[in-house]
């Protein structure tokens, strides 16, 4: 059940594509935001997020959630983690408090199987939920190139009503650090999830104009 505490929960899912900063950014901007995050990493997560980061988050959901919660300055309860086969966790279920959910990176293998309607885990069911229950679906896959049972399965999707937001970010606005870079692509995001954000002017905007409306 979501907390009264805190705005409408989302769901952030991090699978095992290259990728994992726009993950961890995107539950970073949340949680600056006031939501409650719902947070899965996957087994193959935690080894890209080793390989691509500083970071070793912990592999069990309380560690987890502690962890995270002191890294980015959340406050108690805000952030709550489930492990792969957590069959009772509220996304697993379309009873459960309702929740977008954003896959971020998302890997083709994830792809496949929200696709394809398979819940080998909790992940893969939360997306099937999501798809159920129409709520709001984004996957944000960073593979290159794609074959076309990749780009079938996008399709299929779309048709679905889910996002597929590539992670592939534009340079109009300049980018300088890594980090615009990243900020590019979880501002994208979170206007999917018409949820304000000033990681970045929007198209027709300066930043000072930007600053000045907020």
């Amino acid at each position: 059940m979501a907390s009264p505490n805190f705005l409408a929960p989302v769901t952030v899912a991090i699978t095992g594509a290259s990728g994992a900063q726009y993950g961890l950014r995107l539950i970073e901007t949340l949680v600056a935001a006031g939501h409650e995050v719902w947070v899965m990493v996957s087994k193959a997560a935690h080894l890209v997020i080793e390989t691509e980061t500083d970071e070793q988050l912990p592999a069990r959901p309380e560690r987890l959630a502690q962890a995270l919660t002191e890294r980015f300055a959340a406050q108690a309860g805000q952030i709550r983690c489930f492990g792969r086969e957590e069959w009772m966790a509220p996304v697993a279920s379309g009873s459960g408090a309702a929740s977008a959910m954003v896959i971020c990176p998302c890997s083709t293998g994830t792809l496949s199987a929200v696709a394809t309607g398979a819940s080998n885990n909790l992940i893969e069911r939360a997306a099937d939920v999501a798809l159920k229950e129409r709520r709001k679906l984004v996957l944000v896959p960073r593979e290159a190139p794609l074959s076309a049972i990749h780009l079938e399965h996008m399709l299929t999707l779309t048709r679905l009503g889910v996002v597929i937001l590539p992670a592939a970010p534009g340079f109009y606005h300049r980018p300088a650090t890594v980090e615009d870079l990243v900020n590019f692509i979880v501002a994208r995001i979170l206007n999917q999830l018409d949820i304000e954000h000033r990681l970045m002017p929007r198209w027709g905007e300066s930043g000072e104009s930007r600053q000045a409306r907020s």
